[in-house]
């Protein structure tokens, strides 16, 4: 029996990357039900959906973060009857014309419930967007991750994920509480508590742009932190690592954050950087924060 499967797609504020998106999809061998996309830009993209066949278009006057965009679009994804809800950045890209036909037979295959992609840097597809933790150490090879073959039960989500649409019913939609960075924390650790089958396959990629330089190493290469790049970015990022502690009663995570914030910026003596950071990760810690960043009182 054929299963379908339908898109649900985020943009904001990046048509020419969304065009190459939407005809990557529309260019894979395995056929797409429906393309579900929500648009928060600032500038309304619907000519370029209109130019992409079976584009199912909503445009939000409000910022809904990544985890809102994709809130609203897979919830339009399951109300179209698919199967499947195959999810995409507006960024990203299938790295070839069998990559859902791949992800479809790799799930099948491996009776999982969600299944997920290499996530390669455009331009070095040797070389991983995010890094994966083989051995107690991080990596951003590929050939590494190669070698593994599948990875049960860990993947980066949202990027190129296929999952199955009861699996929303199970564990709820992204939470856009956390607008970015967290929400895709958040979802898998949702999956493991739920026990839903996933995990990443090897043998199939997208591509999207790195996080090379964030990754900062505080004592070699067995313990690092996250700096992203902007203020805007840091303070969802350190937030929501809060809240996701606070949440989930992680206290790993706690130690190690702790630990490796203070490592980093005293040993860098930023300490601008480790009272932005103390001050977000403390909101977070506090269940506080939440929305889009003009709105907070700090």
């Amino acid at each position: 029996m054929t299963q379908s499967v339908a898109v649900a797609a985020v943009t904001f504020d990046r048509p020419t990357e969304l065009a190459v998106l939407l005809k990557a999809i529309n260019n894979q061998t395995a056929p797409v039900h429906s393309i579900c996309l929500v648009d928060s830009g600032t500038v309304a993209a619907a000519d370029v959906a209109a130019a992409h066949g079976n584009v199912d278009y909503v445009r939000s006057e409000a910022n809904l973060g990544g985890a809102g965009g994709f809130s609203l679009a897979v919830l339009k994804a399951v109300a179209s009857g698919a199967d499947w809800i195959w999810m995409m950045d507006d960024d990203a890209e299938p790295a070839d014309a069998e990559c859902l036909a791949t992800l479809l037979r790799e799930a099948e295959a491996r009776n999982l419930e969600a299944v997920v992609p290499l996530v390669v840097a455009p331009g070095d597809p040797d070389g991983l967007s995010f890094f994966f933790r083989l051995h107690g150490k991080v990596t951003h090879e590929r050939a590494e991750l190669e070698k593994v073959g599948f990875l049960p039960d860990d993947g980066h989500f949202f990027n190129g994920a296929l999952i199955r649409s009861d699996v929303f019913f199970k564990v709820g939609l992204p939470d856009m509480r956390l607008f970015i960075r967290g929400d895709e924390v958040d979802f898998t650790l949702r999956l493991r508590k739920a026990g839903i089958r996933f995990g990443t396959v090897t043998t199939a990629a997208i591509t999207h742009p790195h996080a090379f330089s964030e990754t900062k190493h505080v004592f070699g290469a067995r313990w690092h932190v996250i700096v992203p790049e902007t203020a805007f970015k840091r303070y969802y990022y350190y937030r929501n690592r809060g809240y996701l502690i606070r949440r989930y009663f992680r206290i790993k995570s706690l130690v190690a954050d702790v630990g490796g914030y203070l490592g980093y910026f005293l040993r860098r003596g930023d300490f601008r950087g480790l009272a932005g950071w103390f001050g977000a990760f403390s909101t977070g810690l506090r269940g506080k924060g939440f929305g889009p960043l003009e709105d907070q009182k700090f």
